[in-house]
This record gives structure tokens, sequence and C-alpha cells, in this order.
């Protein structure tokens, strides 16, 4: 990273602290550049908002937990049936998705960020599958929406 880029990256004391250790020199004409600017102001200098630089912190949705299992038509004479809400329960969608697609010797993928796919019509399975493979998950919890359109 060129040296000029120092007071945009997002840990600007830690690059301060390597240029004056690995390059000393360089690191007295980035200190006398900013007495010149003014003194010091690297608050304004920094990007504070946003940015590939700061990282997103994931929002946990505190509400309702419960899993919403539709079919959904796809070409003339398939299906394909859509599950969504396992990530209210802290389930990590890959594990299912990979766990569905062997249950039911299907393709089964994640298509959103709380949404997965599972090729065929195994929605009538699921209501039994997903208590079994999970005990957290009571069948109070799922909940049928039928026939969806995609």
């Amino acid at each position: 990273m060129p040296i000029e880029y120092c007071e945009y990256y997002p840990d600007y004391d830690k690059c301060k602290q390597w240029l004056e250790k690995n390059l000393p020199k360089e690191f007295e004409n980035l200190k006398t550049d900013e007495a010149a600017e003014g003194g010091g102001d690297d608050d304004k200098k920094r990007q504070k908002r946003g940015g590939k630089g700061m990282m997103k912190a994931k929002k946990k949705d505190d509400g309702p937990k419960k899993i919403c299992l539709s079919r959904a038509p796809r070409g003339k004479k398939k299906s394909v049936t859509v599950v969504t809400g396992l990530n209210t329960f802290d389930i990590d969608l890959k594990v299912a998705a990979k766990f569905f697609g062997t249950k039911f010797a299907c393709g089964s993928s994640v298509t959103g960020e709380d949404e997965i796919v599972i090729q065929g019509d195994v929605k009538d399975e699921l209501f039994d599958v997903i208590p079994e493979k999970w005990p957290e998950i009571d069948e109070d919890f799922i909940e049928d929406l039928g026939d969806q359109k995609r």
C-alpha cells in the first residue's frame, strides 16, 4: 500500500506505528506534512462512515421465531419447496441446505438471506424432519403458507 494511503486505512494508528518502525525517514516527512496542514486533525481526514474498510456487524432480528414452508411452481408440472425462518433459530443455512439435499435426494440451495429452496414437493415431510433434526424447533413454530407464486 502506498504511504499516502495510510491516512485512509481503517487502522490509521497501526499504519503510523509500522511506518515509524520500518521507514523512519518517510514517517518524519509524514509528520511535517501534518504539521503544515494544520496540526494533526486526523479525525477530519479519516473516513468515518461506511466504506470498504469498516466491517459491518450482522443484525439479529428479535422478531417472532417461526419457520414458513411454501411450495412454488417451476415449469409446468414441477415445483420447489421454499423454507424461510431457519435463521431466527441460529441454524447455519448452508448446513441445513446440505442436510435437506441428502435427506430427500434432491438439489437444495440457499437463495436469499434467510431462504432455502429445495427441489421437489417435500413440504409435508419437512413437518417431521425439521423437529427431528433440530429438537429446539417445535412443530408449533412451523407454518404452512400453501402454494406461492415466485
